[in-house]
């Protein structure tokens, strides 16, 4: 069902012919007056990978430098228990998990899992690093009369631009940075929608229209509107979906592939590694520990009961 939502008055595209009929028009609003040297957008670059690295905490065990071996090795068992829970968090299905499971070793379950957990932490760090990137980027463009961190569930960072005819008229943007549009799934979208545009009706520092905007770092196209999917009808006339065509010359002065180019040179540059080392035997030996405190497994540390562990992701083994 469509959000019953009041149309911010800014101004949109009136022309019934055109594929962007209802969507914000930006002819109307302030245009770049800056290019962001190259040097410079790299320098915000090195500062998003850093700041993004610290969120995440992509080196996932964090050992800190001069600690005894009895202090990394009770890292090693609260990891190997953090992963038990993760195992259980983050099984899908709990029937076909249970099935594949089922007849392995503990050893095989837990690096497979901790190679997956590294896999989210990078996934969560590249979308991280991209929604700093367009902040700082949009700052560095003195497009915007301001932009600032929001670091709410609902939204990353809010932007202010003048109307281009009425200078002293703003227009409030509300930005939700996405890696892809495949990030959330079709059920998920209404939710995000009707969260950022609470958020945005509630702010009380708003002056002026707002439009709520989830940016998709790395998607190509331009932009869409969700839709639902029986009425046809828009979640909201308010939020627009802006793809990375879209996104990053909005923000950035930047092309998608001049951003996506410009990272990669950053990478090179700093010789960044992604993380990948063999795991530690005493955290696979935890994880294993946990496995047995629940009978689990047989003698031989394999899983020898699919319905226990279906009991376990569903919530009935403690």
């Amino acid at each position: 069902m469509a959000l019953k939502t009041t149309p911010q008055n800014y101004p949109r595209i009136q022309e019934e012919s055109d594929e962007f009929n209802g969507f914000l028009d930006v002819s109307q609003l302030k245009e770049h007056t800056r290019t962001i040297p190259e040097p410079e957008i790299k320098d915000i670059i090195r500062k998003a990978i850093l700041n993004a690295n610290k969120k995440s905490g992509r080196t996932i065990l964090n050992i800190p430098d001069n600690i005894s071996d009895e202090e990394i090795s009770k890292i090693y068992k609260k990891e190997g228990s953090k992963l038990f829970k993760y195992f259980i968090k983050y099984c899908g299905d709990p029937a076909s998990t249970a099935h594949d499971c089922n007849g392995q070793h503990y050893s095989k379950i837990a690096k497979e899992q901790f190679r997956n957990r590294t896999l989210q932490k990078e996934r969560m760090n590249s979308g991280w690093r991209y929604q700093f990137i367009a902040k700082d980027a949009a700052i560095a463009s003195q497009r915007f009369f301001s932009v600032s961190d929001i670091g709410a569930a609902e939204a990353d960072f809010n932007a202010i631009l003048s109307f281009d005819k009425s200078p002293k008229d703003f227009l409030n943007i509300y930005v939700s940075v996405k890696n892809r549009t495949n990030t959330m799934g079709g059920q998920d979208w209404p939710k995000a929608i009707y969260a950022i545009e609470n958020m945005a009706k509630a702010d009380k520092n708003r002056t002026g229209p707002y439009i709520c905007v989830f940016g998709i770092a790395m998607e190509k196209g331009l932009r869409s509107i969700k839709n639902e999917q029986k009425s046809g009808s828009p979640y909201s006339i308010n939020t627009e979906i802006w793809l990375s065509d879209f996104f990053w010359p909005f923000f950035s002065t930047y092309s998608y592939e001049q951003i996506i180019k410009n990272v990669l040179d950053v990478l090179l540059e700093e010789n960044v590694i992604v993380l990948d080392f063999e795991i530690p035997e005493e955290l696979i030996e935890s994880f294993g520990a946990e496995c047995k405190k629940l009978d689990l497994l047989d003698e031989q540390g394999k899983f020898n009961d699919p319905y226990k562990l279906v009991n376990l992701f569903c919530g009935k083994l403690k």
